[in-house]
């Protein structure tokens, strides 16, 4: 999938954005999400961050897909995920191509 870059404002953790994008006549339905792990989760484990990241990353629902791993910040590790929730097929417009409809 191609990337267009949206500026929307700063999402609390596991807050849900929902983008519908035409290009081409095709429709589709995108959802993201985002989810954070916490510096707390990552002092909490026992593990170097990079292991607790993996750990998230091979459970996460395999329907989402990871678009970014933010810079770690204060609060923790920002994730960002997208699933694609329909998708339409081009509108036929005969009319413009210059088909009668006889």
């Amino acid at each position: 999938m191609r990337e267009i870059v949206i500026l929307i404002p700063d999402l609390e953790t596991e807050q849900n954005v929902l983008i519908d994008v035409s290009v081409n006549g095709r429709k589709k339905a995108v959802q993201y999400r985002v989810e954070l792990i916490t510096s707390e989760e990552i002092a909490n484990s026992g593990v170097d961050r990079v292991t607790v990241l993996k750990h998230k990353l091979e459970n996460r629902d395999k329907d989402w897909e990871l678009v970014e791993i933010g810079a770690p910040g204060e609060k923790g590790i920002p994730l960002t995920f997208r699933k694609v929730l329909s998708e339409t097929a081009p509108l036929q417009d005969s009319v413009s191509r210059g088909q009668s409809s006889d």
